[in-house]
């Protein structure tokens, strides 16, 4: 047709997981929250008004500001608000990269990165993991603009410590944005990065602790120096006002987030153990899902088997992932028919 950039021409986009349309399925492919949210949020959702509709939202969702800098033992100009951590994740690719300034993040991680980095016309230093997910040791010599860890990492499930990641803030030359979309099932986050270090950008996500994935809901903390520049580059109104109240109500209701979150934890554990007596080798995680490799089955047969169950986990082609699934941690319920699948189909 050639309407488009070049780049945006060769680009083949982010492929989200599948998303069935029926109600009746296990769900375990996108790592959402497989419990609700806060009841408190349905009730913050009920008193939503009209003049709140009718009127334009505050342009930097002052409210959730406030609350999340409370959450996280910082000041409120420290947060910004962001249509989900993706948002974010464009944002920085466009207030830091370019032709000439390279982004730099290790792989295998989140597929969105290479994809940012082709729209944005940036190029992407890819830097292997180890076969234990351990933080390369030349990140920080690719000298890039913008280097990026996802910490817990997807798909792995793997946690590096607090102190490599001060170590890799302290050697990179451009700003390291520190992607914890995962880090409420985790022991440790790097928030306190963020007083230390005037590089330093944390992502995190409303969508996996707090069960909104619907409503697209993330936000950065950062020094303020850092936020005022990135304000720059986000949209006017980026977050809604019917958002901005679920997100501020969720994030206050400290009390059910815990509770959802040792749920979750405790079936992690649970499903772990049943993986690994099924033959498969599951590592050990620090997110909502577990990474299985399949030693004596294709991972491909055994994920198309478990979809004509209406059973869905997420099957990756890249380069070191065709043995393995990623299974977001369900309910006990969704978690035992798996299992009960699983059994069936390794027994073919």
């Amino acid at each position: 047709m050639g309407y488009f950039r070049e780049n945006i021409e060769k680009t083949k986009g982010y492929e989200p997981g599948f998303q069935p349309r029926q109600a009746d399925v296990v769900k375990l492919n996108t790592n959402e929250n497989s419990y609700p949210p806060s009841p408190m949020v349905l009730k913050a959702l009920s008193e939503i008004s009209p003049e709140q509709l009718r009127r334009y939202p505050d342009p930097m969702g002052s409210a959730f500001r406030e609350a999340a800098a409370e959450v996280n033992g910082v000041a409120p100009d420290y947060i910004m608000c962001c249509n989900g951590g993706d948002e974010l994740l464009k944002m920085a690719f466009q207030a830091f990269c370019d032709e000439n300034r390279p982004v730099a993040y290790p792989v295998p991680t989140y597929s969105l990165y290479p994809v940012l980095a082709k729209l944005q016309n940036c190029r992407a230093v890819e830097v292997p993991f180890d076969n234990e997910f351990n933080l390369p040791p030349k990140l920080a010599a690719s000298a890039a603009a913008l280097t990026i860890v996802c910490n817990p990492n997807a798909p792995s499930g793997s946690l590096i410590t607090v102190n490599e990641m001060v170590s890799l803030a302290d050697e990179v030359s451009g700003v390291l944005l520190i992607d914890e979309a995962y880090v409420d099932f985790a022991e440790k986050d790097c928030t306190a990065l963020v007083k230390d270090f005037d590089n330093v950008i944390i992502l995190r996500s409303m969508s996996k602790g707090y069960s909104l994935a619907g409503i697209r809901f993330g936000y950065a903390i950062a020094r303020p120096d850092l936020i005022t520049g990135l304000i720059k580059v986000k949209d006017s109104y980026n977050v809604d006002a019917v958002a901005i109240a679920i997100a501020t109500t969720a994030i206050r209701d400290r009390d059910y987030f815990r509770k959802t979150v040792e749920k979750i934890k405790a079936e992690r554990k649970r499903l772990t153990k049943q993986l690994r007596s099924l033959g498969l080798d599951v590592r050990d995680s620090s997110s909502n899902f577990v990474l299985a490799k399949c030693k004596n089955s294709s991972a491909a047969e055994i994920y198309e088997k478990l979809t004509r169950r209406n059973i869905f986990v997420r099957y990756f082609t890249y380069q070191g992932l065709e043995d393995k699934l990623r299974i977001t941690i369900g309910t006990p319920e969704q978690n035992d028919k798996l299992l009960s699948a699983l059994k069936e189909i390794l027994k073919e």
